[in-house]
């Protein structure tokens, strides 16, 4: 099963009109991009999780769930999935991807500072 199948299951939610789901090391994160008039709530991240159980599987259902203003495209629409993954491994986001060729560059700007956030507090611990 890849990632179209889980896109499928939480696109299928009116509240979500945009997602990026990646595996970081067994860390599971799953992005999305709300509705305008929709609210990341408990009750939103629950109703995902029982949408990716049952359409997907219980392994697929994400470690967390965040919302972002905007999931980093390709200048042809594709979703950064890989550079995304790299970046929260600890690549630097100028290694990971090349900005000339996003439609939106600062979009990926938000896992930069979730990885530097996620590393530091790892060695606070």
């Amino acid at each position: 099963m890849g990632t179209a199948e889980i896109y499928a299951a939480v696109l299928s939610l009116e509240e979500i009109v945009d997602a990026l789901i990646v595996d970081v090391d067994g860390w599971m994160p799953l992005f999305v991009v709300l509705a305008a008039d929709a609210a990341l709530d408990q009750s939103l991240i629950k109703r995902i999780a029982t949408r990716v159980r049952e359409d997907c599987s219980p392994r697929h259902v994400p470690s967390e769930v965040m919302q972002v203003a905007e999931v980093p495209r390709t200048l042809t629409g594709k979703a950064l999935e890989v550079p995304v993954k790299r970046v929260l491994s600890g690549v630097p986001a100028e290694q990971a991807a090349s900005r000339d060729a996003l439609i939106n560059p600062d979009a990926l700007d938000f896992f930069a500072e979730l990885a530097t956030d996620r590393a530091r507090s790892s060695n606070v611990q």
